[in-house]
């Protein structure tokens, strides 16, 4: 789950940085609306975190441009003006949520969560498939009688398979989910986690597509196409 903050105060950016990434989120931020402007012409994110006052314009101006061409990008508002007529103006502009300054981080990875998950299309928090169930807001999961619990990482990988079943990923559509821009990306990384889901889960949950990439198995016992 890759999502943009869009904030000016570098102490709050980066502790909201820090605190979703324990959420299990890849977050980026950038300070300005030109730079969040260059951003989603180049990643592909699935939520934006948006304060309103920027050095160089109003976040209601950046969310403006992305409903009018179309985009379905949840985005929440992040705010020090929490008057109730500047919540309306920013919900009646295409806002998804609304969060005044200050704020508790769990709450907003909880908002977060509610955003894609209705972006999504989905009314449970989780995510279930060929009885494996996995819980985003504590990064675990449970297949038959077994708990199991994920690093962020693996976490990642796992959700974004999910999301899709039987859909293949890429090994680089799917570093895109697990890193940021600050953030090298490990030789194998994609690998060795998929190594370590299969330890968890089993080898036929998770199919590698030769030349492709992965995908989650269509069939409860289905067998994994390589190693």
């Amino acid at each position: 789950m890759r999502v943009l903050i869009v904030e000016d105060d570098e102490v709050l950016a980066d502790g909201l940085s820090v605190g979703l990434r324990l959420s299990g989120f890849t977050a980026d931020r950038v300070e300005t609306l030109a730079d969040a402007r260059a951003a989603l012409a180049t990643t592909d994110f699935e939520g934006l975190v948006l304060d309103i006052m920027l050095p160089d314009g109003l976040g209601l101006d950046l969310l403006a441009e992305l409903r009018a061409r179309g985009s379905a990008l949840p985005v929440l508002l992040l705010t020090a003006r929490d008057r109730v007529k500047d919540r309306v103006r920013g919900l009646d502009a295409g806002a998804d949520d609304y969060l005044g300054k200050p704020f508790d981080l769990d709450e907003l990875a909880a908002r977060l969560r509610a955003m894609l998950r209705r972006g999504e299309g989905r009314a449970s928090a989780g995510l279930a498939h060929n009885g494996l169930s996995i819980d985003p807001a504590t990064l675990t999961g449970r297949r038959g009688d077994a708990a199991l619990r994920f690093s962020r990482r693996e976490f990642a990988i796992l959700h974004a398979l999910m999301e899709r079943p039987g859909h293949i990923l890429s090994r680089e559509a799917l570093e895109e989910r697990l890193y940021g821009w600050q953030e090298e990306i490990e030789s194998n990384t994609v690998e060795v986690h998929v190594h370590k889901l299969r330890a968890k889960l089993g080898r036929g949950v998770i199919e590698t597509v030769r030349g492709l990439g992965y995908r989650l198995a269509t069939g409860e016992d289905a067998p994994s196409r390589s190693g």
